[in-house]
This record gives structure tokens, sequence and C-alpha cells, in this order.
């Protein structure tokens, strides 16, 4: 193996593990930081050291001809799907968000077939019914546990499908108005804007005078802006130049698991049969809707939020271009 490759695959599983931990990030933050200042925070001061780097090396930022896309974008990922994720954390435990997440597909499946694209095969239908079958296992018993808590996990579930929705929404936008741009460089002008976005609901909320910062909840918030969004998408961009997509995307099965892991052994979060059965019931129903036929080639209708290079790249371009995963939502949504 080439030290070229060699690195590659460290980027994966760099990427395997910080976005698997990202979860358990939020769930630490938001034990003293309002939800909207846990993504504002993140976002801007992400977004802003990515392009002061791009910059010092003297790579040039989307033009403001772009920026009414890339607002729309971190509106629709960032705002909506990774402010709800934020927002359902707040009862929802990190490792069932994690498995709840993982069937983002789903939502960007009947998405495309609704907007006249690829149709949904009885392969894809068989995968959103199992699939939808271990979400019920997973929640079922909180849901009708009824009381309070009951009512905010129900929230905090419709949340994560909103969150959901918005991915699926961006992810179908930029599949429609592709355009060469430097992804790292959109990256930093996406997070901006949906840090902005988030930080105006912030305000509206009253969510800066309640705001506080302990040891933990500084510390994640500080690893959600460090490793979630620069170290952790850098990452994603290398191996992503470097490997084949279909092992790329192989990190959006890994994740989960060790939000469910992390969350049981640092927060005591629940755990049992159930649990194991329902996550790898829902991976399954990912599994099937994802890949096609021996070969598991991604269905097409679930292309990568941006089809262009990260680098000026040829490989990664057609990559990236044949990419069908949850792994379109985090190259837009910067998880």
């Amino acid at each position: 193996m080439s030290d070229k490759n060699r690195a590659a695959y460290l980027a994966w599983i760099s990427v395997c593990v910080i976005w698997g931990t990202t979860y358990l990030g939020i769930r630490v933050a938001l034990e003293t930081i309002p939800p909207a200042l846990v993504g504002a925070l993140r976002y801007l001061a992400a977004g802003i050291a990515l392009a002061v780097i791009l910059r010092l090396r003297g790579e040039r930022l989307p033009g403001v001809v772009h920026w009414n896309g890339l607002a729309l974008l971190g509106f629709l990922m960032i705002g909506l799907g990774n402010g709800g994720v934020i927002w359902a954390e707040q009862w929802v435990p990190s490792g069932i968000a994690a498995v709840v997440v993982a069937t983002s597909p789903f939502w960007m499946t009947g998405l495309e077939a609704s907007l006249g694209g690829e149709r949904i095969t009885a392969q894809g239908l068989a995968g959103l019914v199992i699939g939808f079958a271990g979400i019920l296992l997973l929640v079922w018993p909180e849901l009708t546990a009824g009381g309070a808590l009951g009512r905010q996990f129900a929230i905090g579930i419709v949340a994560i499908q909103i969150a959901e929705i918005g991915w699926a929404l961006g992810s179908s936008y930029s599949r429609r108005h592709a355009r060469e741009e430097n992804a790292l460089g959109a990256a930093a002008v996406q997070m901006i804007f949906g840090g902005v976005f988030m930080a105006i609901a912030a305000t509206v909320r009253g969510e800066w005078s309640i705001v506080t910062f302990t040891w933990r909840s500084g510390l994640a918030e500080l690893y959600l802006i460090v490793f979630g969004s620069l170290v952790g998408y850098s990452a994603y961009v290398y191996a992503l130049k470097h490997l084949p997509m279909s092992t790329v995307s192989l990190y959006a099965y890994v994740n989960p698991v060790i939000a469910v892991v992390l969350g049981t052994l640092l927060l005591g979060e629940p755990f049992g049969w159930r649990v194991v059965i329902a996550s790898a019931v829902v991976l399954a129903g990912v599994a099937v809707v994802r890949f096609r036929g021996r070969t598991g080639t991604a269905a097409r209708g679930l292309t990568v939020a941006s089809t262009t290079n990260p680098r000026p790249d040829e490989r990664a371009a057609s990559a990236a271009r044949e990419a069908a995963s949850p792994v379109s939502v985090r190259l837009r949504g910067v998880r």
C-alpha cells in the first residue's frame, strides 16, 4: 500500500470516528448551551476559520454570484438539517438520534421520485419498509410512554424527520444546480450562511441571555468546531479524492454504531437487545435502498449534494457524480 493510500484510509477512519462522535458532542454541549446557539457558534466559527485558511493558501472562495444558492443550501442543510438534529437531541438520546438520521436516504428516494427523478423500484420499496419497521421498533416504547417525556421524545423524532427533509431538499437542489467550484470553499460559505440563520433563530428565541459555559459544554462545542467541522470535513474530502466512493460511503454505517456505544458508555443512554436489533434492521433497510444488484452500485437518485470535484482532480469529480448515499448529505451538511 502506498503512503498516499495509507493516508487516505487513515482519513476515512477519521471520518468514521469523528462524525460518529459528533452526536455525543452535541448532547454534551446542550447541557448549558441552547440549541440554536450550539449550531450558530459551531458553524460561524468553523466557516470563518475554513475561509481564512483557504485564503491564506491562495485558494478562491465562491463569488457573490453563487451566494444565493449557497445561502439556500445553508438554510436547508445546516439550519433545518443539522439544526433539527441539535434540537432533537435535547430529548432524544444521541445514539438513537444517529440511527434515525441514518435513514435520510429514504426521504431522498421519495423526494426524487416525487420530482420526476428515479422511480422507486420494488427493491427500494422493500428497503423503505424494512427501515421504517426498524425505526418503529427503536422508538415505539418511548413514543407510547405518555407524559411530558413521551411528548418531548415525539417532538425530537419529528424534528429529525424535518432535518432529513431539509437535507433531501438541499441535496436535490444541488443535484439540479451543480456548478464547478472548490468544495472546501463552498462548504466554508455554506457554513457561514447556516451559522447566520441559526444565530438569527437564537436571537429570536432569546438564547444569548441564557447561555452559559462549563468546561464540559465548552470543550464539546470546541470539539464540534475543530474536529466535527474542520478536521472531519477535510478528512472526508481527502478520502473522497483518493478512495472509491463505495469505500468512503461505508462511514455512514459506522457512525451510528460509534454513537450508540459512546452514548451508552459515557452518558448512560439506554441500551439493550431492542436497540441492537432495531439499529441492525434500520441499517439493513438503508443498505437495500442504497445498493442495487451484486455490484453494490449506489442508486443514482441520491446523487451527492455537490457534483463538483473537491479538488481539480477528475477522479474525485467522477466519484462525486456517481455517489449516492448519506455521504451526499454530509458533504453539504458538514456534519
